[in-house]
């Protein structure tokens, strides 16, 4: 290009491999035929390990005793719960007979809880019994005490009005719910045909998966994908990694978010690759062991987790001449940790992910003989069948090398937020472009590098907190007047939480007890991390607060205490 004519901050993916266009269950039968002795899923704290044959047969098991339930095509069923293989054969299961699984963070508490399970309307919640600090049928029956009286299958519930069907995983007897391994019950031919004749009226654009991501009104958004969504991407995303059916990939991350459900147990359906879940929850020392034990070659984490991992006591006693790749997302990756990773796990073709849940979620990723420097200083290429731009404040495609902010179109972009047209038509614009808020520059070569946000969402440990939901929910402490969330650097988290609270004329209160508040009330990553008492905020002429100002000056205080 010409000087006068730069070329534009435009790149669209392309591939050998066409798109998929067909069903979650549709891949994951054809998978179970063409590796039926092949190593499916291993679940080390379960015990478990079974071939994609096993794993098919109980999926299927599963998918017609919901019907059995009265559970019904379009139907949202919710589940909550930590890592676990009963997660992963609700996720095969629903999609067959076409139930739109509602992912419920495991670390939300009550009010959380209830506004997931009501915004998506769902009929039907599978859950575990706890988790760490949540003990999560104390939870429930705080919302439903209706179960106590209740006929399983039956309940009527004030706070929870579309809820009927409530799974627990354990196999206690508990008052208004059945059992998850009810599930696994013989079932009769005509709930069997059904599955099949589910199978094939079910669309590749229908929605079946909600995933909740809050935003900046403050109030969670669910993302609403479909099989096409979320299929492709977790095949592009392990295609990169090229994996086959003579993989094993440990998978440390949550499998309510993407990372874990999507590019990790439908990335390996279609590759007839082997899921290794290691713990219910990540535990550095259980991911070694596993890797070791089952030889697995791919390995999933934020770099926090990297950082864990190379940081145990014992990491040299373990043999990891077994790992080749793996991707290393939610967060930038400092470069020495990178080259440890490299050079201390074998994992010299680990690759770099980026992207949002509303687009399935990886728009880009590095490739496995990317350079190092490029690996953590870029977030890699655009991914195939997609397409992403760079704009302006005006919506004008800047030219390469200017910052802007990051649209993506294609198949990957999801249908919707649920039951949210409005913040729809916000996010996604008449031409189909998703528009991500985050500030990004593409170089000459294609590769992104995403250099802040234009919406001020902070990513602690590869959670998402988003500050106006702190925010309105602060406000409502009695003696809180005003407060401004904002993220402020830290080695381990990447980002962690700070507050500028002002307090009501005459109250008076320490850090301390605006964190009790916090407490048990919601998530434990959303609790702030540093909370500053004070009378004003900084501001623009026009009335509008000055973030960047407090984050400088909370960046300077805590240089100037060390």
């Amino acid at each position: 290009m010409t000087k006068g004519n730069p070329e534009p901050s435009y790149v669209c993916g392309t591939g050998d491999k066409p798109l998929i266009y067909k069903t979650i269950g549709q891949v994951f039968d054809e998978t179970c035929e063409q590796y039926p002795d092949q190593p499916a899923i291993i679940v080390g704290h379960q015990n478990i390990e079974l071939d994609y044959a096993e794993l098919s047969r109980r999926v299927n098991i599963v998918s017609a005793n919901l019907l059995k339930l009265g559970l019904q095509t379009g139907d949202r069923i919710g589940i909550w719960s930590p890592n676990n293989f009963e997660w992963v054969v609700t996720q095969l299961a629903t999609a067959k007979i076409g139930l739109v699984l509602v992912t419920v963070n495991p670390a939300y508490r009550v009010s959380e809880l209830e506004y997931a399970l009501n915004k998506a309307s769902c009929k039907a919640l599978i859950l575990a019994t706890k988790f760490k600090t949540s003990n999560y049928l104390e939870i429930l029956e705080n919302l439903a005490p209706e179960l106590d009286s209740c006929t399983s299958g039956e309940l009527v519930c004030e706070k929870l009005p579309h809820l009927k069907v409530v799974i627990q995983l354990s196999d206690e007897t508990v008052p208004g719910m059945y059992k998850f391994s009810g599930l696994y019950d013989a079932v009769e031919e005509q709930h069997r045909n059904a599955v099949e004749a589910i199978g094939v009226q079910l669309q590749p654009d229908d929605p079946i998966n909600i995933q909740f991501t809050s935003g900046t009104t403050g109030f969670p958004k669910g993302a609403t994908l479909t099989h096409c969504n979320i299929l492709n991407n977790g095949m592009f995303v392990t295609e990169a990694m090229r994996l086959t059916e003579q993989d094993r990939l440990c998978i440390p991350v949550p499998l309510y978010h993407c990372f874990g459900m999507v590019m990790g147990v439908l990335g390996c359906i279609t590759h007839g690759t082997a899921m290794v879940f290691p713990d219910e929850a990540f535990e550095p020392n259980s991911v070694l062991r596993m890797v070791e034990r089952h030889r697995c070659t791919a390995l999933y984490g934020v770099p926090t987790m990297f950082i864990a991992i190379l940081g145990c006591e014992n990491f040299a006693n373990f043999n990891l001449g077994s790992l080749r790749t793996g991707i290393m997302a939610g967060a930038p990756c400092p470069i020495d940790v990178m080259k440890r990773v490299i050079n201390e796990m074998n994992m010299e073709q680990v690759t770099i992910a980026y992207g949002m849940t509303e687009t399935s979620p990886v728009s880009f990723q590095s490739s496995t003989d990317d350079p190092v420097e490029k690996r953590v200083s870029t977030v890699g290429r655009v991914m195939p069948h997609v397409q992403v731009k760079i704009i302006d404040e005006n919506g004008l495609v800047v030219p390469r090398g200017q910052r802007g902010e990051l649209c993506t179109r294609g198949y990957s972009v999801m249908r919707e937020y649920w039951d949210e047209p409005e913040k729809t038509r916000e996010s996604i614009d008449a031409t189909g472009w998703m528009h991500t808020g985050d500030l990004a520059v593409l170089d000459d070569e294609g590769y992104c590098d995403i250099v802040g946000r234009v919406k001020d969402m902070i990513i602690r440990g590869g959670e998402n907190v988003y500050p106006r939901e702190l925010e309105e929910y602060l406000i409502q402490h009695e003696k809180i007047q005003d407060v401004s969330v904002f993220g402020i650097p830290d080695e381990k988290y990447g980002e962690q939480i700070c507050a500028w609270v002002q307090l009501r004329a005459g109250e008076s209160a320490t850090e301390e007890e605006i964190k009790d508040y916090c407490r048990g009330k919601i998530a434990h990553y959303k609790v702030p991390y540093r909370i500053d008492f004070v009378s004003e905020f900084p501001m623009t002429v026009t009335g509008k607060i000055q973030k960047f100002v407090m984050r400088d000056t909370v960046i300077e205080r805590l240089k100037d205490s060390t």
